[in-house]
Protein backbone atom coordinates (compact mmCIF):
# COMPACT_ATOMS: atom_id res chain seq x y z
CA UNK A 1 0.00 0.00 0.00
CA UNK A 2 1.26 3.29 -1.37
CA UNK A 3 2.53 6.26 1.24
CA UNK A 4 -0.77 8.26 0.43
CA UNK A 5 -2.79 5.84 1.11
CA UNK A 6 -1.90 5.09 5.01
CA UNK A 7 -2.13 8.90 5.15
CA UNK A 8 -5.28 8.68 4.11
CA UNK A 9 -6.78 5.89 6.11
CA UNK A 10 -5.18 7.44 9.09
CA UNK A 11 -6.99 10.57 8.79
CA UNK A 12 -10.18 8.62 8.18
CA UNK A 13 -10.35 6.31 10.43
CA UNK A 14 -10.69 7.84 13.78
CA UNK A 15 -13.75 10.26 12.15
CA UNK A 16 -15.68 7.08 10.32
CA UNK A 17 -15.16 5.13 13.60
CA UNK A 18 -16.36 7.73 15.60
CA UNK A 19 -19.34 8.65 13.32
CA UNK A 20 -21.53 5.99 15.30
CA UNK A 21 -21.48 8.09 18.65
CA UNK A 22 -24.79 8.27 20.37
CA UNK A 23 -24.24 11.65 20.86
CA UNK A 24 -23.03 13.25 17.53
CA UNK A 25 -24.78 10.81 15.01
CA UNK A 26 -22.96 11.93 12.39
CA UNK A 27 -23.53 8.82 9.97
CA UNK A 28 -27.47 9.85 10.04
CA UNK A 29 -26.41 12.99 8.08
CA UNK A 30 -24.53 10.89 5.45
CA UNK A 31 -27.19 11.87 3.25
CA UNK A 32 -26.69 15.08 2.88
CA UNK A 33 -22.69 14.99 3.25
CA UNK A 34 -21.68 13.08 0.48
CA UNK A 35 -23.70 14.66 -2.12
CA UNK A 36 -22.19 17.93 -0.85
CA UNK A 37 -18.86 16.48 -0.58
CA UNK A 38 -19.13 15.11 -4.27
CA UNK A 39 -20.49 18.68 -6.12
CA UNK A 40 -17.48 20.67 -3.76
CA UNK A 41 -15.06 18.56 -4.54
CA UNK A 42 -16.04 18.50 -8.57
CA UNK A 43 -14.72 22.49 -8.90
CA UNK A 44 -11.74 21.82 -6.48
CA UNK A 45 -10.47 18.35 -8.81
CA UNK A 46 -10.76 20.50 -11.93
CA UNK A 47 -9.02 23.36 -9.67
CA UNK A 48 -6.41 20.86 -8.64
CA UNK A 49 -6.19 19.38 -11.98
CA UNK A 50 -5.44 22.85 -13.77
CA UNK A 51 -2.68 23.52 -11.69
CA UNK A 52 -0.98 20.20 -11.95
CA UNK A 53 -1.30 20.54 -15.57
CA UNK A 54 1.07 23.57 -15.56
CA UNK A 55 3.67 21.96 -12.97
CA UNK A 56 3.35 24.44 -10.43
CA UNK A 57 2.51 20.96 -8.24
CA UNK A 58 3.34 17.55 -8.81
CA UNK A 59 3.15 14.10 -7.06
CA UNK A 60 5.98 12.10 -6.19
CA UNK A 61 5.26 8.30 -8.06
CA UNK A 62 7.12 6.16 -5.65
CA UNK A 63 4.15 7.09 -2.62
CA UNK A 64 1.63 6.54 -5.13
CA UNK A 65 -0.24 3.50 -6.24
CA UNK A 66 -0.28 4.04 -9.60
CA UNK A 67 -3.85 4.82 -10.58
CA UNK A 68 -4.62 8.50 -12.66
CA UNK A 69 -6.71 10.53 -13.56
CA UNK A 70 -5.65 12.87 -15.95
CA UNK A 71 -2.88 14.51 -13.59
CA UNK A 72 -4.22 13.62 -10.33
CA UNK A 73 -3.56 10.21 -8.70
CA UNK A 74 -6.67 8.39 -6.86
CA UNK A 75 -5.13 9.08 -3.82
CA UNK A 76 -5.17 12.67 -3.87
CA UNK A 77 -8.70 12.64 -5.85
CA UNK A 78 -10.02 10.73 -2.47
CA UNK A 79 -8.36 13.47 -0.16
CA UNK A 80 -11.23 15.81 -1.54
CA UNK A 81 -13.63 12.86 0.00
CA UNK A 82 -10.89 12.21 3.20
CA UNK A 83 -10.68 15.70 4.50
CA UNK A 84 -14.19 17.95 3.95
CA UNK A 85 -15.21 14.54 5.66
CA UNK A 86 -12.94 14.86 9.00
CA UNK A 87 -13.50 18.22 9.21
CA UNK A 88 -17.21 18.29 8.78
CA UNK A 89 -16.84 15.37 11.63
CA UNK A 90 -15.12 17.79 13.46
CA UNK A 91 -18.05 20.29 12.64
CA UNK A 92 -20.74 18.26 14.36
CA UNK A 93 -19.03 16.88 17.41
CA UNK A 94 -18.53 20.29 18.58
CA UNK A 95 -22.13 21.06 17.60
CA UNK A 96 -22.89 17.74 19.88
CA UNK A 97 -20.36 18.69 22.59
CA UNK A 98 -20.49 22.15 23.24
CA UNK A 99 -24.50 23.31 22.71
CA UNK A 100 -23.98 26.09 24.75
CA UNK A 101 -20.74 27.27 22.60
CA UNK A 102 -21.18 31.38 22.01
CA UNK A 103 -19.18 32.19 19.01
CA UNK A 104 -19.77 35.44 17.47
CA UNK A 105 -16.96 37.31 19.21
CA UNK A 106 -14.57 34.40 17.65
CA UNK A 107 -15.95 34.31 14.24
CA UNK A 108 -16.05 37.95 13.76
CA UNK A 109 -12.29 37.90 15.21
CA UNK A 110 -11.43 34.63 12.96
CA UNK A 111 -12.79 36.45 9.72
CA UNK A 112 -11.29 39.90 10.13
CA UNK A 113 -7.77 38.15 10.64
CA UNK A 114 -8.11 35.68 7.51
CA UNK A 115 -9.36 38.30 5.33
CA UNK A 116 -6.99 40.47 6.32
CA UNK A 117 -4.21 38.07 5.82
CA UNK A 118 -5.58 36.42 2.73
CA UNK A 119 -5.43 39.84 1.06
CA UNK A 120 -2.42 40.38 2.30
CA UNK A 121 -0.14 37.67 1.36
CA UNK A 122 -2.36 37.65 -2.24
CA UNK A 123 -1.31 41.29 -2.59
CA UNK A 124 1.86 41.05 -1.68
CA UNK A 125 2.97 37.97 -3.40
CA UNK A 126 1.10 39.01 -6.56
CA UNK A 127 4.11 37.98 -9.10
CA UNK A 128 3.41 34.07 -7.68
CA UNK A 129 0.11 33.15 -9.19
CA UNK A 130 -1.31 30.31 -7.51
CA UNK A 131 -0.37 31.67 -3.96
CA UNK A 132 -1.83 35.23 -4.87
CA UNK A 133 -5.12 33.38 -6.16
CA UNK A 134 -5.68 31.42 -3.31
CA UNK A 135 -5.21 33.53 -1.21
CA UNK A 136 -7.33 36.54 -3.00
CA UNK A 137 -10.60 34.13 -3.64
CA UNK A 138 -10.31 32.69 0.04
CA UNK A 139 -10.77 35.98 1.55
CA UNK A 140 -13.46 36.99 -0.98
CA UNK A 141 -15.38 33.82 0.14
CA UNK A 142 -15.23 34.98 3.56
CA UNK A 143 -16.41 38.17 2.62
CA UNK A 144 -19.30 36.70 1.16
CA UNK A 145 -20.29 34.24 3.00
CA UNK A 146 -19.91 35.78 6.35
CA UNK A 147 -19.98 39.34 6.13
CA UNK A 148 -22.61 39.89 3.26
CA UNK A 149 -24.19 36.24 3.48
CA UNK A 150 -24.11 36.14 7.49
CA UNK A 151 -24.30 32.45 7.43
CA UNK A 152 -24.88 31.23 10.91
CA UNK A 153 -23.09 28.65 10.76
CA UNK A 154 -19.46 30.57 10.45
CA UNK A 155 -19.05 30.48 13.88
CA UNK A 156 -18.98 26.85 13.92
CA UNK A 157 -17.16 26.62 11.19
CA UNK A 158 -14.28 28.92 12.47
CA UNK A 159 -13.96 26.85 15.73
CA UNK A 160 -14.28 23.51 14.00
CA UNK A 161 -10.86 24.83 11.20
CA UNK A 162 -9.01 26.41 14.29
CA UNK A 163 -9.04 22.91 16.06
CA UNK A 164 -8.20 20.67 12.60
CA UNK A 165 -4.97 22.92 12.20
CA UNK A 166 -2.69 20.92 13.73
CA UNK A 167 -3.93 17.85 12.70
CA UNK A 168 -4.18 19.18 9.16
CA UNK A 169 -0.38 20.83 9.37
CA UNK A 170 0.59 16.81 11.08
CA UNK A 171 -1.02 15.37 7.34
CA UNK A 172 0.55 18.10 5.05
CA UNK A 173 3.80 17.81 6.71
CA UNK A 174 3.55 13.81 6.12
CA UNK A 175 2.30 15.05 2.30
CA UNK A 176 4.72 17.49 1.56
CA UNK A 177 8.18 15.69 3.17
CA UNK A 178 8.52 16.50 6.34
CA UNK A 179 8.87 13.22 7.96
CA UNK A 180 9.96 11.31 4.82
CA UNK A 181 13.22 11.16 2.50
CA UNK A 182 10.90 12.93 -0.63
CA UNK A 183 7.23 14.65 -0.62
CA UNK A 184 4.05 12.75 -1.61
CA UNK A 185 3.44 16.15 -3.34
CA UNK A 186 5.51 19.10 -4.52
CA UNK A 187 5.82 22.12 -5.20
CA UNK A 188 7.32 24.31 -7.80
CA UNK A 189 8.72 27.18 -5.08
CA UNK A 190 8.20 30.15 -7.77
CA UNK A 191 4.33 29.99 -6.85
CA UNK A 192 4.62 29.35 -3.36
CA UNK A 193 5.26 31.88 -0.84
CA UNK A 194 8.61 31.32 0.62
CA UNK A 195 10.82 33.05 3.36
CA UNK A 196 15.21 33.38 3.78
CA UNK A 197 16.98 30.44 4.59
CA UNK A 198 20.15 28.73 4.71
CA UNK A 199 20.40 26.86 1.36
CA UNK A 200 21.15 23.99 2.39
CA UNK A 201 19.45 20.60 2.21
CA UNK A 202 18.50 20.38 5.95
CA UNK A 203 17.24 23.86 5.34
CA UNK A 204 14.88 22.92 2.61
CA UNK A 205 13.79 19.90 4.35
CA UNK A 206 12.90 21.35 7.27
CA UNK A 207 11.32 24.65 5.83
CA UNK A 208 9.92 24.09 2.73
CA UNK A 209 7.17 21.80 3.51
CA UNK A 210 5.82 24.50 6.43
CA UNK A 211 5.86 27.48 3.70
CA UNK A 212 3.68 24.57 1.41
CA UNK A 213 1.29 23.41 4.46
CA UNK A 214 0.66 27.14 5.18
CA UNK A 215 -0.38 27.66 1.76
CA UNK A 216 -2.53 24.64 1.97
CA UNK A 217 -4.32 25.88 4.96
CA UNK A 218 -5.85 28.76 2.83
CA UNK A 219 -6.97 26.39 -0.10
CA UNK A 220 -8.46 23.83 2.16
CA UNK A 221 -10.12 26.32 4.26
CA UNK A 222 -11.82 27.57 1.46
CA UNK A 223 -12.97 23.73 0.55
CA UNK A 224 -14.93 23.21 3.58
CA UNK A 225 -16.37 26.46 4.16
CA UNK A 226 -17.87 25.64 0.40
CA UNK A 227 -18.61 21.97 1.76
CA UNK A 228 -20.66 23.55 4.74
CA UNK A 229 -22.82 24.97 2.38
CA UNK A 230 -23.75 22.48 0.92
CA UNK A 231 -24.69 20.64 3.39
CA UNK A 232 -27.25 23.32 4.89
CA UNK A 233 -28.77 23.10 1.37
CA UNK A 234 -29.18 19.72 1.16
CA UNK A 235 -30.57 19.46 5.16
CA UNK A 236 -33.64 21.51 3.14
CA UNK A 237 -32.49 24.79 5.14
CA UNK A 238 -34.17 27.67 3.24
CA UNK A 239 -31.47 30.11 2.41
CA UNK A 240 -31.84 34.10 1.05
CA UNK A 241 -31.39 35.04 -2.18
CA UNK A 242 -28.60 36.78 -1.70
CA UNK A 243 -27.03 33.68 0.03
CA UNK A 244 -27.84 30.97 -2.59
CA UNK A 245 -26.22 33.53 -5.00
CA UNK A 246 -22.92 34.21 -2.35
CA UNK A 247 -22.80 29.83 -2.50
CA UNK A 248 -22.95 29.84 -6.37
CA UNK A 249 -20.30 32.02 -7.01
CA UNK A 250 -18.22 31.14 -4.53
CA UNK A 251 -18.37 27.26 -3.71
CA UNK A 252 -16.48 26.41 -6.66
CA UNK A 253 -13.22 28.13 -5.47
CA UNK A 254 -10.36 27.04 -3.90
Amino acid sequence: MSLYWWILLGSMAGPLLLSFDKKVRFFSYWKALFPAILIVAAGFLCWDEYFARLEIWGFTPAHLGGVYFGRLPLEECLFFLVVPYACMFVYEVIKAYFPKRKTAVFARIFGFLMVFSGMYLGITYLDNWYTASACVLSSMLILGLYFVGKAPWFGDFALMFSVVLLPFLAVNGFLTGMFTGEPVVWYDPGHIIGFPYRHDSAGRYLLQPLHAASRCCNLRMAENKAAAQVIEVFKGRKLSASRQLTFALFAPLR
